[in-house]
């Protein structure tokens, strides 16, 4: 018993050691991290700007499609400065504060999109199996009361996740190896016994989350087999094509959640959890813009509006 309370600390800071030591490799992840983060940036914000000025781009499509984006910047920027900012000036420390503060939001973001993504898949199933009922159900007070309650219900999903991860007491040293503070790694550090009550937020969310992956699941069968219906081949692809890269967004979401489920399970650094960490929390934010921009003729129409450039409609 004594021993143990020796080895429990209140820690006032954390010690982010995510990238491989070497000032070489660490400033190559740096530089990585600097091009994806750009990347992610532009292309999120070039959508919202098309789909805020472009009066062909306000239905509520791109209005979900506008949230998206903000959440994939502020999902990005919660992680990714701080620790390009640690390997330029060599300093790996994190406060105490500034660790539960990227657990919340990082929490809250990633609850804020998958409700996003939930109603975006009844949006599209609105659009085409209730295509007369369509502006009825899907108007703008709807909409902006579907992105507030899916803000909202992040808000409680990252309050839960970030009281049950600090709970806590930690024991050892305050030692992450992350390049962000992130709850797997937290709870290898708590002592033994300790981290109950974040498991519990864990696997309660876990069957939240289930259900309303199931939900999606039916809204997708009742739109394919509307779009079966279809007689032209025309209608079927038209049809199809919008929900493409909902569907692309929505298994790259729950593949990087499955990453992010197997996390570090260890204390000790790995460049495996590296590579999980990075496809989990940098790479859909990147990948977001371009699975919806390139597969979209009104938004590269927009663009190539804005750029000065007429195109011919296809026939």
């Amino acid at each position: 018993m004594t021993e143990k309370l020796t080895n429990m600390t209140n820690y006032m800071e954390f010690l982010l050691m995510g990238f491989p030591d070497g000032w070489v490799l660490q400033t190559l992840c740096a530089t990585l991290f600097l091009l994806i983060y750009l990347a992610a940036l532009m292309g999120n914000l070039l959508i919202i700007i098309l789909t805020t000025i472009d009066q062909h781009l306000q239905s509520p499509m791109y209005f979900f499609l506008k949230n998206l984006s903000l959440i994939d910047i502020c999902c990005i920027s919660v992680t990714v400065p701080k620790s390009i900012m640690n390997s330029v000036a060599n300093i790996h420390s994190i406060s105490f504060l500034g660790c539960v503060l990227q657990v919340f939001c990082f929490v809250l973001l990633a609850g804020t999109e998958f409700s996003l993504l939930l109603v975006m898949s009844f949006d599209r199933y609105a659009a085409i199996c209730l295509p007369l009922h369509y502006d009825t159900i899907m108007n703008r007070a709807a909409s902006v009361q579907m992105v507030a309650a899916g803000w909202l219900s992040g808000c409680v999903y990252g309050s839960l996740h970030a009281a049950g991860t600090f709970s806590v007491h930690f024991c050892g040293p305050n030692i992450i190896h992350q390049f962000f503070c992130d709850i797997p790694s937290l709870l290898t550090l708590a002592c033994s016994g300790e981290n109950i009550l974040e498991y519990v937020f864990i696997i309660t969310s876990c069957c939240f989350l289930f259900l309303c992956f199931i939900l999606m699941v039916i809204s997708y069968v009742h739109i394919f087999t509307v779009i079966l219906r279809i007689p032209s081949d025309q209608g079927r692809f038209k049809s199809f094509s919008t929900c493409v890269p909902h569907l692309t967004v929505v298994a790259l979401f729950l593949l990087s959640g499955f990453f992010a489920c197997l996390g570090p399970t260890s204390n000790s650094a790995s460049s495996l959890n590296l590579l999980m960490s990075v496809f989990y929390s940098l790479l859909p934010p990147c990948l977001n813009p371009v699975i919806y921009s390139l597969r979209n003729r009104d938004m590269k129409v927009a663009l190539f509006h804005i750029l000065g450039h007429k195109i011919t409609k296809n026939p």
